[in-house]
């Protein structure tokens, strides 16, 4: 990994990581200081950081953090989900192979043994969110569809977009755990589907899959003061 693309994945980091302020100028000098980088690799940074939507230019052609609605969120979300969907209906059309069966049925036997734990602990938690991950990516990769994977890596970079950005926060609360339990049953169907070969049954599992996060994001917003701890970023959601 170069300087430039150290410094905007950095940069990203921090402002995901509810650093700075909505609405906060980002200044160049202070910025390249910070990251201990010269100017240009920042400048750079914050092109493309305006391109991905997480910062935009004020009147004076400085740059601010941008700020989200709840609606926005949602849509990326949403968005997501639509994606997701076309990823599982092209493995299944495609056919499971049995690395992929091998990979997708370990991540399932992985949660199956993280969410026996009551309550979960955050070792537990943070575990589970590898998990996801990598069951998230196994179908997308697997789609073989170079364009869909650009899609979800471009709308992953918005707050709370990503598989795992919107799972309970810390599974501390019952009903978060209870959500997780349905979301990995969701994983359960979703292979099913996919080894069966059923592309419609598949799609629509996937995208019935991000509701889980959509009622999450609720629960954060509606929680706002106990999520800030576990959940820096949300901060960056007004309204």
């Amino acid at each position: 990994m170069n300087l430039q693309e150290t410094v905007l994945m950095q940069l990203r980091d921090l402002i995901l990581r509810g650093e700075f302020e909505p609405g906060r100028r980002l200044a160049e000098q202070q910025l390249a200081e910070r990251l201990g980088a010269s100017r240009t690799p920042v400048r750079a940074a914050l092109v493309t950081l305006e391109q991905e939507g997480l910062v935009q230019v004020n009147d004076t052609g400085g740059y601010l953090v941008r700020q989200f609605t709840p609606r926005e969120v949602a849509d990326a979300i949403a968005v997501r989900g639509h994606l997701e969907g076309m990823a599982a209906r092209l493995v299944a059309e495609h056919g499971v192979s049995r690395q992929l069966q091998g990979d997708l049925q370990a991540c399932l036997d992985e949660g199956d043994r993280l969410l026996a734990a009551n309550p979960l602990t955050l070792e537990s938690y943070a575990a589970y969110a590898t998990m996801n991950d990598r069951f998230h990516a196994l179908v997308l990769e697997a789609s073989g569809n170079r364009a869909l994977q650009r899609a979800v890596a471009l709308n992953d970079k918005l707050p709370f977009a990503p598989a795992s950005a919107m799972l309970p926060m810390q599974g501390t609360v019952a009903l978060d755990r209870d959500w997780m339990l349905y979301a990995h049953r969701q994983h359960h169907m979703l292979f099913d589907a996919l080894k069966r070969g059923e592309g419609a049954r598949a799609q629509s599992l996937a995208v019935e899959h991000t509701e889980v996060a959509q009622m999450n994001m609720r629960l954060a917003l509606e929680r706002r003061a106990e999520s800030q701890q576990v959940m820096p970023g949300i901060r960056l959601v007004v309204g």
